[in-house]
Order: C-alpha cells, then structure tokens, then sequence
C-alpha cells in the first residue's frame, strides 16, 4: 500500500549506505536519493574496497546536489579499485573499524560476483570483526559493537558481460551492446563499396551473452562463444556458409568471436586464427576489429539508466526490510519485474556455469546461464542456418505485414518471422504498405535471402499505413480482392482457390483494431477462419496486452540523448529550464520514462491530470532548486496531455514565473522520435518475438488442419502475443476489449504509471511511493514462469 517511507525510517534508528559501482552512476544517484527521501544518511565509499579499507577521506556523506549531472556520465564518479588487503582478515577488519566509526551497518553493493561475493563474506565476519576490534586498545567502544552488531548487506550486479545468474540483465550490458552495434552498423556501410568479411572480438571471457546478442542484432554469419563450443569440423561449415552468403549477392559477412571462445577440446578460437582461417579457406578480404574497452565506454542507453534507477530504489527498499536473520539479497530483473535473490544462491550457480563448462557439460552450462541465455542461442540458430522442416501434414501459406505507424525494430520482426516460417516448411508472402496494400493485392513470396540485412534498418522496408488511409468496411472485402489467390500452392486435397492460411502482424494499436474487425468478419466470410497472431510496435507502447512494444526503447534512446544535448548546450550559461513536448499521443509513456532517464524535473502526461495548480506547484519547486543548487531544468509534456495547457502554454507560464531566476527554451522533438537505426533491445525483442509468433502459428495451423484445410474460429486462434511482467503469453484479442480505452487509444491499466512516483522522488518532489509490488526474496529456480519461454530482456 502506498506509504510515506521517510516517516516510517524517522522512526527507527541510524542508516546509511555504502556505494561501490563499477558500471552506472544511475544506481549511485538512485541509492543516494531513494536514501536521503527515506530519511537515511548516505556515505560515498571512494575506490571502492581500498577505500573503505584505508577510510579517511575516502568515506564521504552524500548529499543531494553530490548526485547531480552524473545520469548521461558513464564509469562510476566514486571509482572503483581492486583490493587485495581486503582479502585479508586484516584488511576486513579496519574496513569493519572505519564503518563502526560513522555508524555505518548498511551497505549497497554494486559489482559482480566476486565483489559480492567479498561483501557477503564481510557481512558472515562482521560480528567476529568487531570482537577482535576490541581487543586492540582504542580501536572501538564496548557500546559500539552492541549498537552496530549486524552488518546488512544488498547487492545490485554491475557487469557488461551479463555474467551473473538470476538476472536477465545486468547494469551496463545495454550500454555495451549500443557501443558493440555501433561499430558493426558503421563497418556494414563498407559493404557498399568493398566485399569483405569482418571479424570482431568482443568481451566475455567467461560468457558469451555480448557475443551472442550482438550476432542476433546485426545477422552475423558466425559466432563462437565460450558455453557452447562449436563441434568439431566447424571450421569447413563456417567457411561453407559463408561461401553460400557469398554467393547469393551478400557483398558482406560478419563472424563475432567472444575473448573467451573455446573448441571442444577447450583450445582458444582468437580472431586471428579466424580471419587466417577464412583467407586461407576461401581467400576472402578479411579484417578483424577488437573492440577491447570501447565497449565498458560512453553514454548509458536509456535501458540502463532506468534499469539502474529501478534497481537502486529496489535496493533502498530491500535495506529497509532487512532484519538480523535476513540473508544477503540481490535485486536482480526477471522479464519487466524487480525481483529478490539470496546472493550466495546466485554466486553459486553463477560459479557452477564456470565448472560445467571446465568439465565440458556445455549444454548444462547453457542452461545455468538462464532462460534468457539459452533463448538466444536458440532463435540465432534457428535464423542463423536454414533448415527447413518437412511435415507430415500440409505446409502452409502465411502473410506477413506491417499496420499503423513504422516503428524501429520492424525489419528485424519481419526478418525474424520470414526464416522462421520457412524453416517450419511454410511459404512466406510480404504484403507491402499494410492493409491498403493487402486490400489491393500487394503481396509477393518473400525468401530468406530477401531479409538479409533487415535487423538493422529503421522504418519499415515493407511499408505501412495507418489504418486511416483505407475505408473502415473494406477489411470485409478482401475476399474479392484478388490477394486470397495470388498464392501457387496451396494444401493438398483442397478444392478451393488458393488461400492465405495465416497472418502475422507486427503493428500497434491499430493492428489490434484490424484483427477484432477480422475475427468479427469470421461469421459472415470463412476465409477468415485462419491463425492470425500480432506482436507489438509502436513507439507510444500503448497496445493493451504487451508491457513493451517494438520500437519504444529506440524512441525512449533518442528523447533521452537529445534532452542530454539540450541540456548540456546550456553548461557555462545562466540557469535555464527547458520544455520538451514527446511524441504518444495520449499514452504518457515516452514522457515518463524518457523523464527518469533524462532525470527530469516534471512530466505532463494525460493519464495523471494535471491542473494551473499543478504547474504553479512544479514552477515553484524548480525556482526554489534554481536558486540553490542545480543550472538547468527539464520539463516533458506528452503531445496530448492536456487539450488546453499546451507545450506553448507551459513555456510561457515557466518563462514568466521563472523571470528573474531562470530563463526557458521550448523543443518539440517530433519524428526524430520514430526514426534512426533500432536499439539493441529492439532489434532483439522484435526478432525474438516474432520467432515465438510464427512458431505459434505452425502450431495452430496443424491443430486446425483438417480434411485438407484450414479452420480455425476459435477466441484462441487469434491473439496478441505480448510482455505480461515476466512472461510472453498469447492473449486472445476478444478478451483485450475490456483492457482497452479505445476513445484514446490506450489501455486502461499502465505498468509504467508506477515508476512516476520515482521520477518526483528523484526529483526532490516530497510524494508517497508505492511499496505494494516491490520484490519479495525468492529463490534462484523459481523466479522464472515453468510454463513459456518468458525472458525477454535480450
């Protein structure tokens, strides 16, 4: 239930936090204000355990303005240092010496599993530590080791090899996948003017998830990871395959090895036995790039700045809870959900993963890593290497299409959904520009050369229309269109002409609209009595059913690097706010979570009405914080958040109550919004999800083939495959019509709504936040669905 947490901490005693992050300031800026708004005093520990061995200045109180401008800065600006003293029992004990001295029994832990691990070790000591402090005359008091006598200890894993089990991902992996995709969406365009093979090392010594996501991300021909090693004779099949890209026109390949990447006989595969290979084989123009530390590098993506927002207020509210008895946790993510793991669960499965694969159990250690791990592996093979299957009932005829507005990280669906259709044996069509296209018979058999390079290019290569631009009764016409038999094969056994058997959509809101009308359409025309499954995209993310949608972490990546830009084009000038207006018609969502990754000062949006009070009260707050600590203000409106308090209204309502204070720039970021090349998350979410749809189909095309056709007019044989928190799952479109608010486009109940109490605390806002769907401490193995392949963060 919703609480004021910072008159419940008043009431109890002395709390502090002790920082070590080697990845993202966001955490460190989330865990000191979630702490300051709780009412704890917060401590920087600089160097992380050198510091707090050596104590001294390296121990430092925290304040509010301490965290300001750090959310687009990468690294950590409290460093980070190994430390081989705290290895020791003596180096633990003036650590547990310098904590006792400021009270400190709280500590927030962010590194990976051997700094965790150290700080469990440290919390399983401390009451032995503070004994043996006694001893030594003057170190510390009697009082003191009553007072402090329990160390609690919460973990948050900062790693951009996503090495640590229990979490599908770790604080700073996106950020690396951005800098690994921006190296292989530049070295791609060489391939309009030399035909090369490239090969790039990437980080993972241990794992390969940088390795094997990047590869889904940009279609690589080829990777070499160090948990499934490739079987022997992999070298003549690497080069066969690419001898066939080769041959089909591709006038590029790409093969991504992990640092790490072993045989079967655990022998290294490097990068240069790679390229020496291929021109040796097939004496192809060749070029390895090791990208080394470029990837631990620059700006945060929008993922990881909420991400590591979400985490670090978790980690604060795990903190509160914790009692004596309670076991070192880590806040770790499953699906979209905050979640809570025993470390030392998660330490050990992680350090298990290391031991299948020195004993060459590499299935098994698929596996460990998690489903998140193992998923991917399976959708880069499953689109990596054609192998269609032959069925012993039909194969069928399926159409592909995009519906509404292009969304980035369509392509990627599209590709995704056309080889695994032909792998399931079917023949794909293309419908080009949506349903007008569909409507006037717009459809060609697509193959799986055809959508070579699709994953990353912005837009739709298909074409879409809104749904606007064809009359609303003329979805019932399509029987009389000629596109039911433009098809050359069709079920054996079937008298009919010719039909589409199957539809897959990747659309927004109105490919939902679309499909209600086709499954209404059912009673009156047969032919419409086929599987049809959409996947979400759209940059609003408003379609009911689906927590995420295609094309919204791109959306989300381009607000969050331009209010950057916008704001940093005010350093060195007086104080300035600025009034930003986001695309979502009326779905709030880019506003709200572009504002906390942006670190915004407000957000307008339609769902949370707002009034001349409200704004008076935001305007009011910004000035008192311009007149004592921050330069610039960011302010975000949604385009239709309120018919009368218009962007222009705002500016000028800030611009003449902030006079004298500060003055106000106004942008409208607009289209910037919808285009660019796909993020990482979107080109993997969009290919991994199109998969499962199109495998669904294959599915539901046998259950409902029957005497030598297809009919299926069942609620279940249409659905919208979506991220319901932790799972995919198929819901029938019927049963959405009650979820949805179709005067505004929007679903009536919003996940995301809950992380704007977040973005008020962080903004120094005295609000209530909501506990009630915090995590609860679980265990490793049941903190995944049994029933569906849910992990869809990459």
């Amino acid at each position: 239930r919703p609480i004021r947490l910072h008159h419940r901490l008043l009431l109890s005693s002395f709390f502090s936090l002790f920082l070590f992050l080697p990845g993202m300031n966001a955490a460190v800026r989330a865990v000191v204000r979630m702490g300051l708004y709780v009412g704890a005093k917060v401590y920087f520990i600089h160097e992380g355990y050198q510091g707090m061995v050596d104590g001294g200045d390296n121990i430092r109180e925290a304040s509010w303005e301490s965290v300001s401008s750090m959310l687009q800065v990468g690294g950590t600006v409290i460093g980070s240092a190994r430390c081989k003293e705290f290895r020791t029992h003596e180096g633990r004990l003036k650590a547990a010496h310098n904590l006792v001295q400021r009270g400190i029994t709280n500590l927030c832990v962010i590194g990976g599993d051997g700094s965790l691990t150290g700080a469990n070790l440290f919390r399983e000591e401390w009451s032995g530590l503070l004994t043996d402090a006694l001893i030594l005359p003057g170190l510390i008091e009697q009082d003191s080791v009553q007072k402090y006598s329990a160390l609690h200890i919460v973990g948050m894993v900062g790693s951009i090899d996503n090495d640590f089990c229990g979490t599908d991902m770790t604080i700073g992996t996106d950020s690396a996948l951005h800098r690994i995709i921006e190296v292989v969406d530049a070295i791609m365009t060489t391939a309009q003017s030399h035909q090369r093979t490239f090969v790039l090392e990437v980080m993972g010594r241990h794992c390969g998830y940088l390795a094997l996501v990047s590869a889904l991300a940009c279609g690589a021909d080829w990777v070499l990871i160090p948990e499934m090693p490739p079987e022997d004779g992999w070298e003549d099949k690497m080069c066969q395959k690419l001898s066939a890209t080769r041959s089909r026109g591709t006038r590029l390949n790409i093969i991504i090895v992990a640092e790490g990447a072993i045989d079967r006989h655990g022998k290294p595969i490097t990068s240069s036995f790679v390229k020496d290979l291929v021109v040796k084989n097939l004496g192809f123009d060749t070029r390895v790039t090791i990208l080394g530390h470029v990837q631990r590098g620059g700006t945060p993506s929008a993922f990881d700045r909420i991400l590591a927002s979400r985490m670090g207020v978790e980690a604060v509210l795990a903190l509160l809870e914790t009692t004596a008895n309670t076991p070192a946790c880590v806040v770790s993510l499953c699906g979209n959900q905050s979640v809570r793991l025993p470390l030392m669960e998660c330490v050990e499965m992680t350090q298990e993963v290391q031991k299948a694969m020195d004993e060459k159990r590499f299935e098994e250690a698929v596996k460990l890593r998690g489903r998140s791990f193992e998923n991917n592996l399976k959708t880069y093979k499953l689109l990596a290497h054609r192998a269609p299957v032959v069925r012993s009932f039909s194969n069928f005829n399926v159409a592909v299409l995009n519906v509404g507005a292009p969304a980035a990280g369509m392509n990627a669906a599209v590709r995704s959904a056309v080889r695994v259709g032909i792998s399931e044996g079917h023949k794909v069509f293309a419908v080009s520009d949506g349903f007008e296209g569909f409507y006037k018979g717009q459809i060609k058999e697509i193959k799986w050369a055809d959508v070579g390079g699709w994953t990353g290019q912005g837009g739709s290569l298909l074409g879409t229309k809104r749904r606007g631009s064809l009359p609303f009764g003329a979805l019932y016409c399509f029987l009389m269109a000629p596109l039911f038999h433009h098809c050359t094969s069709s079920p054996p056994h079937n008298t009919q002409p010719p039909l589409m058997d199957a539809k897959a959509l990747g659309s927004a809101l109105q490919g939902f609209l679309s499909l209600l009308e086709l499954l209404t359409a059912r009673e009156k025309y047969e032919e419409f009595c086929v599987p049809m499954v959409m996947v979400p995209a759209t940059v609003s993310n408003n379609v009911p059913g689906s927590d995420l949608s295609i094309g919204a972490d791109t959306a989300l990546n381009a607000i969050t690097s331009t209010c950057d830009r916008i704001k940093q084009s005010a350093s060195g000038t007086k104080r300035r706010v600025f009034i930003i207006e986001t695309m979502g018609g009326y779905c709030g969502y880019l506003a709200s979570v572009g504002g906390l990754a942006a670190g915004a000062d407000a957000a307008y949006i339609y769902e949370e009405p707002f009034d001349i009070r409200d704004l008076q009260a935001n305007v009011e707050h910004l000035t008192e914080k311009m007149k004592t600590s921050i330069q610039r203000g960011l302010v975000l409106r949604n385009e239709n958040s309120n018919e009368n308090y218009t962007t222009d209204f705002i500016y000028q309502l800030y611009s003449e109550e902030g006079k004298g204070v500060f003055d106000c720039r106004k942008n409208v970021l607009g289209h910037m919004q919808q285009g660019g090349a796909p993020s990482p998350f979107d080109r993997n979410f969009g290919t991994k999800i199109s998969a499962k749809a199109m495998q669904w189909v294959t599915r539901k095309l046998g259950e409902t083939f029957r005497q030598g056709r297809v009919f299926a007019n069942s609620e279940d044989s249409c659905c919208l495959l979506g991220m319901r928190r932790r799972a995919l799952v198929f819901q029938p479109v019927v049963q959405l019509k009650g979820e949805t608010d179709f005067i505004h486009r929007i679903p009536k109940e919003q996940w995301w709504l809950k992380l704007r109490p977040l973005m008020k605390i962080l903004a120094k806002y005295k609000t209530s936040y909501d506990v009630s769907d915090s995590g609860q401490l679980e265990h490793v193995v049941h903190n995944r669905p049994k029933e569906l392949d849910a992990s869809v963060a990459m």
